[in-house]
C-alpha cells in the first residue's frame, strides 16, 4: 500500500506564467542574423557552428527523455519530485528536429559523401555505398526525430492524464512507453551517431563511438536538469520537494555519469592509440595537432576532471551552489566536446569570435523559451504520482 503523503508537506508553487514571447523572439531573430551574416562571410565554419549547438539542443532534450525513462522502468521515487523538469525539457525536441534538418541546406560544407568527395575514401567503405546516399541519410534522419518525439509526447500526455485522474493505468503507459522508447533509442541514437558525427570523417572507425556520444548526452541531459531544479529551488517553485537529499542524489548522478564518460574517452583513445592503425590513428593525430592540442586536453578537463574533483567531497554533492556552478562547466564542458567532434573536419584551427558566440547563445535562448513554456503548461510536481509520498520523506 502507498504511503499516504505527510500532512507537513505543503503543494508546491506552481510556475503559472510562461517566459515573456519576446525572449523567443529575440532569440530567433539572433539566429537568423548570425547565419545570415555567417553564411555569408564563412560558410563552411557557420554550418559547423550549426550542426554542434543543433546536436547540443538536440541532446539536452534527449537527455531528458532518457532520465524520465529511467524513473519510470527503474520504479525511483526520489525523483518523482523533479520529473516534471526532464518532462519539460523534451518540449525542445521539436525545435531540435527543425535544427538538424536544417542541415540539408549545408550538406556539402559538412559531409564527404554529401559533396561527393569520394575518391579520398576506400572504395569498399560504407561511405561509397548506397547507405550513404542523401536522400537516404535524411530520410533516416526526419524517421529518428519523429519516432523520438512521437514516444516523448506519448510519456509526457500520460503524464498530463496523471494530474487528472489516480487511475494505474496511466503509470502503466507511461512504463510502456519508457520500455519501448528505451528499445528504439537504443538501435536509431546508435545509426544516428555514426550519420550525423561518425560519417564527418568517413575514413575513420570506432566501435565505441556511439557509447560515447550517449555517455555525453546523458551528462549534459542530467546536468541541465540538475541547473534547472536549483535555480526554480532558489526562487521558492520546489522549496516544499527537494530537499538536500534530492540535491545529493543529483550530485552523484552528475559524478557517476562525468566518470563514465570518461572511461568511455579513455578506452576509445588508448585502444586507437596502441593499435596505431591508419583508419583510427588519423582521427586523434588531428585532435592532438599543435592547432587542436589545447582544446583537446581542456575538453577531458572541464567534462571529467574538474566535476570529479569538486564532487568528490559528499557535501559538495549537497550544496545548491556547488552543483549549479558544476552543471554550467558541464553544459559548456559539452559544447566543447561536440565542437571537438565536429569543427576539426572541417577547419584546420579553432574559431571562436562572435559567429559562435551569437549561435550558441541564440540556440540556447531557443530551447530554454521551449522548455520554459512546456513547464508553464502543467504543474511543477505531478499529481497522483504513487511514488510522490516516498520522495517528498526521501532520506527523512
Amino acid at each position: 500500500m502507498i504511503a499516504p503523503m505527510p500532512q507537513t508537506a505543503q503543494p508546491p508553487r506552481a510556475i503559472t506564467l510562461p517566459p515573456p514571447r519576446w525572449v523567443g523572439a529575440a532569440a530567433v531573430a539572433l539566429a537568423s542574423i548570425a547565419i545570415a551574416s555567417g553564411l555569408t562571410f564563412d560558410a563552411a565554419r557557420t554550418w559547423s557552428d550549426l550542426l554542434v549547438d543543433g546536436f547540443l539542443v538536440l541532446a539536452a532534450a534527449l537527455g531528458g527523455l532518457l532520465f524520465v525513462a529511467i524513473h519510470h522502468l527503474s520504479g525511483a521515487s526520489w525523483s518523482a519530485g523533479v520529473r516534471r523538469v526532464a518532462e519539460a525539457m523534451t518540449g525542445a525536441l521539436p525545435v531540435a528536429a527543425l535544427m538538424m534538418l536544417g542541415l540539408f541546406f549545408g550538406r556539402r560544407s559538412l559531409y564527404p559523401w554529401a559533396a561527393g568527395a569520394l575518391s579520398a575514401v576506400r572504395e569498399s567503405g560504407p561511405a561509397s555505398s548506397w547507405y550513404f546516399a542523401t536522400p537516404f541519410v535524411f530520410a533516416r534522419m526526419a524517421l529518428f526525430l519523429i519516432v523520438w518525439t512521437v514516444l516523448a509526447a506519448s510519456i509526457v500526455r500520460s503524464s498530463g492524464r496523471q494530474d487528472l485522474s489516480a487511475d494505474p493505468i496511466h503509470r502503466r503507459r507511461m512504463v510502456r512507453d519508457s520500455a519501448l522508447f528505451a528499445v528504439v533509442f537504443a538501435w536509431t541514437f546508435s545509426l544516428a551517431a555514426a550519420d550525423w558525427l561518425l560519417s564527418l570523417d568517413p575514413r575513420w572507425t570506432s566501435t565505441i563511438f556511439a557509447v560515447y556520444v550517449f555517455a555525453g548526452v546523458f551528462v549534459e541531459g542530467v546536468a541541465a536538469i540538475t541547473l534547472a531544479v536549483v535555480l526554480l529551488h532558489e526562487r521558492g517553485y520546489l522549496a516544499d520537494v527537494v530537499t538536500p537529499h534530492h540535491m545529493h542524489d543529483l550530485g552523484k548522478l552528475l559524478f557517476a555519469f562525468t566518470t563514465f564518460w570518461a572511461y568511455i574517452w579513455l578506452s576509445q583513445y588508448l585502444l586507437i592509440w596502441y593499435g596505431n592503425l591508419p583508419d583510427e590513428a588519423g582521427y586523434y593525430q588531428v585532435r592532438t595537432s599543435p592547432a587542436w592540442i589545447g582544446l583537446f586536453a581542456v575538453n577531458l578537463i572541464v567534462n571529467w576532471a574538474i566535476p570529479f574533483l569538486v564532487l568528490l567531497p559528499r557535501e559538495s554533492k549537497r550544496r545548491r551552489s556547488v552543483l549549479k556552478r558544476v552543471a554550467i562547466v558541464l553544459l559548456f564542458g559539452r559544447w566543447l566536446d561536440v565542437y571537438l567532434l565536429v569543427a576539426p573536419q572541417t577547419a584546420k584551427a579553432p574559431s571562436f569570435g562572435v559567429l559562435e558566440i551569437a549561435l550558441a547563445v541564440a540556440y540556447g535562448g531557443i530551447a530554454w523559451y521551449a522548455v520554459s513554456t512546456t513547464l508553464a503548461r502543467r504543474p511543477l510536481v505531478a499529481r497522483h504520482d504513487p511514488c510522490l509520498a516516498d520522495c517528498l520523506r526521501h532520506a527523512q
